[in-house]
């Protein structure tokens, strides 16, 4: 299929290119390399490849690249509640308006997989499971944007929505702002971490299930268009405490300590159901354990003299206590 990507040099969307090229899709990325990242050079030498440089905001640029297109997957975005609140008119014209400009420019013609964030849950009610029929709460700008862009899609398409978990992995263009990935950082590089609400809990899942996910819904739009679908772990509603023991038991060398004295800004505190993407015969192929053993590599090229504390992918010293 011919698939247009926005926002396709980003974290997610290197490793869905990846994906869609693998499956023989012809697909143009139409990116502002904001970060100046070069995440998708590796993929210039396939012939089903197009890049574009451009904004979602120029309309007739988006108009031009939608006329044709057998797919759209809208990546492009402000993401995470401190860059929306910082910037929330872009942030507004990114998350809502690009989603509102592709359903008009594609008039039904093309497929529309539409990424939100199950932050849209807020704060979920203690031991109770957000399905896809819970209330959404946005407690933040970013979550109020990608909430309106779904209800949108939901009214006026036919588009497949995705609540996503806290993603986490390694991707051509890195994030270590994400909380696994960026506790994994911490514990390797500073070897101390100060958590604050540390029972606060969230879903997670792998930045390629994420890619997978969309691979396997562009072959089964037909039967499962105008549906919403968490997309989670089932097995990794953790809280951030239970997160930081699961990763010292690959990095032992760093300490946790709880504090009472600051709020963590985003309150986001919730356990999410996936069941209904799992009934569809989609399961996720890679664990939290996985990713934390990944990053433990990515980290190592990141910051090299990293490399030097491990043997045989453990810190030095741990081997022996195993």
């Amino acid at each position: 299929m011919k698939i247009l990507v926005t926002g396709g040099a980003g974290y997610l969307g290197s490793v869905i290119v990846e994906e869609l090229l693998r499956h023989k899709h012809e697909v143009t990325v139409l990116d502002n390399l904001k970060f100046n990242q070069l995440s998708l050079l590796s993929y210039t030498t396939n012939k089903r490849f197009k890049f574009v440089y451009g904004d979602v905001t120029n309309r007739k640029l988006l108009s031009e690249l939608c006329n044709g297109v057998d797919v759209v997957i809208p990546l492009a975005a402000i993401v995470g509640f401190p860059a929306c609140n910082s910037e929330p008119e872009l942030a507004e014209k990114l998350n809502y308006q690009q989603i509102v400009d592709i359903a008009e420019f594609t008039n039904g013609k093309a497929k529309i997989l539409f990424p939100n964030t199950n932050s849209g849950y807020g704060v979920g009610e203690s031991n109770q499971y957000c399905t896809e029929e819970s209330p959404l709460n946005p407690i933040s700008h970013y979550g109020v944007t990608k909430v309106k862009a779904e209800e949108f899609l939901q009214t006026y398409t036919d588009a497949i929505c995705f609540r996503f978990a806290t993603v986490f992995g390694a991707s051509p263009r890195m994030r270590m702002d994400l909380l696994v990935n960026e506790f994994v950082y911490k514990a390797l590089t500073d070897k101390y971490i100060v958590v604050f609400e540390p029972h606060f809990k969230r879903n997670y899942i792998h930045v390629r299930d994420v890619a997978r996910v969309f691979s396997y819904m562009i072959d089964r739009f037909d039967k499962h268009k105008g549906n919403v679908y968490n997309v989670g772990l089932s097995d990794a509603n953790l809280s951030k405490l239970e997160l930081l023991h699961k990763i010292k038991q690959y990095i032992p060398n760093f300490s946790i300590s709880t504090s009472d004295y600051y709020e963590d800004p985003d309150k986001r505190d919730y356990i999410v159901l996936n069941d209904k993407i799992e009934a569809t015969g989609w399961k996720p192929s890679y664990t939290i354990d996985d990713g934390i053993q990944e990053l433990i590599k990515t980290y190592q090229m990141i910051v090299p003299r990293l490399s030097s504390e491990f043997r045989n992918g453990f810190p030095l010293g741990y081997a022996n206590t195993l």
